[in-house]
């Protein structure tokens, strides 16, 4: 009877959540470039004959860029395996469909995933019918889950990840999303206090196992690598300059986080890159109103001649951050400090580069905070404490010693792909 009232809740409530915010979709894809790429998928409307498709390849839903990346580095990795396993990537967002196509990996078609209508999810199933549909990190949707044990598709959940927050709110409704949840096959957990909400909600016992992170995996995928390009971008600015990085920042961020690397370190260049390309005008005008000179990078042409005493960089094009932080002398995180939640330190840590980030980085703990307290990061609650902590940072040997220990925390994560590897190739389970 529950699961009938929870469905029943679901089938009424998910067409007045699309009705309500499409609009405010509509003006992202423009921001974005979005309507200019394949968005008739997200409706299970499709350009490509139905005969061109890789049936039987496995699926993997990554709606946002970072899930989008983690995909990727998990499909790169399984393709060292076996070159002729097929994919579809299927994003959410056109940044991530752009990231994944980006990508270019000859074995994987990238689609858009479809909206979780019931009609929309068995057009698309019948389309492609998938071998088995892995979701990344959190992705679970009602009637995709129920489709797929409907059909005997396995599905599991790899990179899973809760924070206190998404942990309270599960919890509370736990009773109502056990119908759904328990359909999982399996969920390969980052982290092993996370078992207990996941049996809580459904998942057997030993369907859940303990991986680490994909993302966090320092032995699986490329690390951050320095381009030519950029360095010589970089040295438009002045040769030898300290190189701060402002990664993923969100509104407000970026001049709070510049004038602080500019009172730290007044001959240190700020490279500002905000979390979404479509920020750039705002974060121009921002930094512009603090005194600050702005060289936008899909812009950028080195006889401009930079002013160094005012410049800053900023990074407005999409997917290659990866490759900047390694031209960083430090990386400060953002969404973590005017904002909540934080953003993923993994690749200026794979980088080996000494992170700063703010109070706010709940969406990463107990990561976050094992890193604090190994003396790995610098945690800065304010600008006093940035400024600091930019200093600190910018000192080689302190560098040096937080770096080493960064490596040592995301130690424990190593061989974390390979392992959710392994369970996916497992023979499913039989449903319960």
């Amino acid at each position: 009877m529950r699961k009938f009232l929870a469905l029943l809740l679901y089938r009424v409530t998910l067409p007045c959540l699309f009705i309500a915010a499409f609009p405010a979709w509509v003006v992202k894809m423009l921001r974005r470039g979005g309507l200019n790429t394949p968005l008739g998928e997200r409706i299970a409307l499709y350009r490509r004959n139905a005969e061109m498709e890789p049936c039987g390849a496995t699926h993997i839903h990554a709606i946002s860029v970072g899930e989008t990346i983690i995909a990727l580095k998990l499909i790169r990795e399984w393709l060292a395996e076996n070159p002729h396993q097929q994919f579809v990537l299927s994003t959410g967002t056109a940044t991530g469909h752009a990231v994944a196509t980006t990508a270019a990996i000859a074995q994987v078609r990238v689609a858009y995933s479809p909206l979780d209508f019931a009609s929309m999810i068995t057009r698309y199933l019948d389309r492609f019918e998938p071998s088995r549909i892995v979701l990344i990190e959190g992705e679970l949707w009602p009637h995709l889950l129920l489709a797929c044990r409907k059909r005997s598709i396995p599905v599991s959940l790899v990179n899973a990840r809760m924070s206190p927050r998404s942990t309270r709110r599960y919890r509370r409704f736990a009773n109502w999303l056990r119908p759904f949840v328990s359909c999982l096959d399996a969920v390969a957990i980052q982290e092993a206090e996370d078992e207990s909400i996941w049996r809580e909600l459904g998942v057997a016992a030993e369907a859940i196992h303990l991986t680490g992170s994909i993302k966090f995996d320092p032995g699986s995928g490329p690390a951050p690598a320095r381009r030519p390009a950029f360095q010589d971008m970089l040295d438009a600015f002045g040769r030898s300059r300290p190189i701060v990085l402002a990664a993923s920042t969100h509104a407000g961020e970026d001049a709070w986080i510049a004038n602080a690397i500019r009172e730290a370190a007044p001959h240190a260049l700020p490279v500002i890159a905000p979390r979404h390309a479509e920020r750039r005008h705002n974060a121009t005008k921002d930094l512009e109103a603090a005194g600050f000179t702005v060289y936008a990078r899909s812009q950028f042409d080195a006889a401009q001649k930079p002013d160094e005493t005012s410049a800053v960089f900023l990074i407005d094009t999409t997917g290659e951050l990866h490759d900047w932080t390694a031209h960083a002398d430090a990386v400060i995180i953002g969404k973590s400090f005017l904002s909540e939640g934080g953003q993923n330190p993994a690749e200026a840590i794979l980088a080996k580069r000494p992170v700063i980030f703010g109070p706010h980085m709940e969406n990463f703990e107990p990561l976050a905070g094992r890193l604090v307290a190994a003396d790995a990061c610098i945690k800065a609650n304010d600008h006093a404490q940035l400024v600091a902590a930019i200093r600190r940072a910018l000192d080689p040997h302190e560098a040096q010693k937080l770096s080493t220990r960064t490596i040592q925390i995301l130690s424990t994560h190593q061989g974390a792909t390979r392992r959710v590897i392994g369970i996916l190739n497992a023979p499913p389970r039989p449903a319960n």
